[in-house]
């Protein structure tokens, strides 16, 4: 089978300057995000981490006990966060403090979206690959497989440890959402204004998406970002649906939360509590320093990539995506080490 268009390689783009930080900051972990946008001072950040760090739920043992990949010689002394959204066959939510089921039960539950996200050392550039569910990857203990099955398979453990082996990079902290906390998210802004460039139909899901910018409530706004089928470039025009809809989202965020709508605030901090979970490794204060970390990203570029891609074919009956796994190591290494493009 051949590939719908060139494949993209690494082409960092560079969102509007007020945009940055709160992109990254949504990006990375939805709790300092608020935080973060609200502009708040040092002692509102210690406070909000205390009081609502407390709330954020945490994943007891997500990392896996196996040995890790060391982090290179040259090392920026910066994070790396893995972040999935959940595909669960659960009715009930799986993730935050709103969960009433299992976040991970095996063959219950699959990563359909993740992203690799850099924070460098000196907080001021950040760098988002997203690696596409249909990447075909040796998973430890399972031969190879679509990525997405590693969480089906082995929950966060396995997932973590996949993306690391495929990488060769040490994550630090994960983060997961399902499509229950997707919706509440979205519905606790009062929807999102997305922009569909043309009239298209979703087979799968059985709707059409006219073209035309319009408020999309989280039921909609779930559908339009999970559709690939229908689309020219399937999972690749997906992945730019996702960031196209988190750069909405910040903008209606960043129009509601500030010291000047303090319950407008306190309505998205409870809203990403109740959706959002983290690995136990990520403190209470480790929330507080991303947060003083994110403040100096204003001046910074940022970076936004997919996995490299050789091509596509069919493999047991199966879509498959082939990745370049020297290059996308090699990128991945220079975004380690500060060498990264930072575009133009």
């Amino acid at each position: 089978m051949t590939p719908h268009r060139p494949w993209p390689t690494w082409e960092p783009r560079r969102p509007h300057r007020s945009r940055r930080r709160t992109l990254l900051a949504v990006l990375v972990c939805g709790l300092a995000a608020v935080l973060a946008l609200a502009g708040l001072g040092a002692g509102a950040v210690w406070w909000g981490t205390e009081h609502y760090g407390g709330q954020v739920t945490r994943i007891p043992d997500a990392f896996p006990t196996q040995p890790r990949p060391p982090r290179p010689t040259a090392h920026d002394g910066g994070t790396t966060f893995l972040l999935a959204g959940v595909d669960s066959r659960s009715k009930k939510p799986t993730t935050g403090s709103d969960a009433t089921a299992e976040l991970w039960r095996y063959g219950a539950q699959r990563s359909d979206t993740l992203m690799l996200v850099h924070l460098s050392g000196d907080g001021r550039s950040a760098y988002t690959m997203s690696i596409p569910r249909d990447s075909w990857v040796p998973i430890p203990g399972h031969g190879s497989a679509k990525v997405n099955a590693a969480f089906s398979w082995g929950g966060p453990p396995l997932l973590i440890r996949t993306v690391e082996q495929l990488t060769g990079t040490r994550i630090d902290h994960f983060g997961v959402v399902d499509w229950h906390g997707f919706t509440a998210l979205t519905d606790a802004v009062g929807g999102v204004r997305v922009t569909v460039p043309r009239d298209v139909y979703d087979p799968e899901q059985h709707r059409h998406f006219a073209a035309g910018t319009r408020t999309m409530d989280g039921e909609e706004a779930l559908a339009y970002v999970r559709q690939r089928h229908g689309l020219p470039g399937g999972e690749l025009d997906r992945i730019e649906r996702q960031q196209d809809f988190l750069r909405s989202l910040v903008r209606q965020v960043r129009s509601q939360v500030g010291v000047t709508h303090p319950l407008a605030t306190a309505r998205m901090l409870d809203a990403i509590t109740r959706a959002v979970s983290v690995d136990d490794r990520m403190s209470d204060s480790d929330l507080r320093d991303l947060v003083l970390g994110l403040r100096h990203l204003d001046a910074s570029d940022a970076a936004f990539a997919t996995a490299p891609i050789v091509r596509s074919r069919m493999i047991d009956g199966q879509y498959a995506l082939i990745l370049d796994k020297q290059r996308l190591r090699a990128q991945w290494r220079a975004v380690e080490t500060g060498h990264a493009p930072t575009g133009t």
